[in-house]
C-alpha cells in the first residue's frame, strides 16, 4: 500500500490501484467505497480500476481537509511515530522504513477502531501465557514490539 514515486501521474496511480487490488485478493470484495481527493493524479481511469472491482469512489467536497480524516490520520500517526524521528538517506532508505513501518501497523500496531487489535490479527491463535516476553526492535530501531516467545 506504499508505492513511492518522485512524480506521481495519472498513469502511475493507476498502477497502484490495479497492485492493491491484486494485493487484496479475495479480500478487496470487503471493501464497498473509496475515499478520494479531487487531485488531477486520480485519472478517470484510476476511478474505473475501482469500480470494475465493485468498489464505489467518492470524492471529497471541494476545500474540505478534514473529509477524509482516515486517511489524514494515517498520514499524521505515520509523521508522528517515524518520519519526524529520522533522517531518510534517499528513497532506498525510504521505501525500507516505510516497509517496515506497515509490517508493524498491520501485524502489531494496535488500531482503537479494532478494539486495540492490529488490523491482520488472528484471533484463534493461542498464545501461551507462561512463556517469556521478548522484545525485537523494528522500524529503524524506533519502534519495541513485546511478544510472548514461542
Amino acid at each position: 500500500m506504499l508505492g513511492l514515486t518522485p512524480n506521481p501521474t495519472g498513469a502511475w496511480t493507476t498502477q497502484q490501484a490495479r497492485n492493491l487490488l491484486m494485493d487484496l485478493g479475495e479480500r478487496a470484495g470487503a471493501f464497498r467505497f473509496l475515499i478520494r481527493d479531487r487531485d488531477g493524479k486520480f485519472s478517470r481511469s484510476f476511478d474505473e480500476v475501482f469500480t470494475a472491482a465493485g468498489v464505489r469512489v467518492i470524492k471529497t467536497p471541494v476545500r474540505s481537509p478534514r473529509a477524509n480524516a482516515f486517511a489524514e490520520r494515517f498520514v499524521g500517526t505515520l509523521r508522528r511515530e517515524c518520519l519526524d524521528h529520522l533522517l531518510i538517506h534517499g528513497e532506498r532508505h525510504l521505501r525500507k522504513v516505510l516497509a517496515e513501518y506497515k509490517h508493524h501497523s498491520n501485524h502489531h500496531r494496535p488500531h482503537q477502531g479494532r478494539s486495540l487489535r492490529p488490523p491482520l490479527h488472528d484471533p484463534s491463535k493461542v498464545i501461551d501465557m507462561t512463556s517469556r516476553i521478548r522484545r525485537r526492535r523494528t522500524v529503524a530501531g524506533l519502534v519495541n514490539e513485546y511478544r510472548r516467545a514461542a
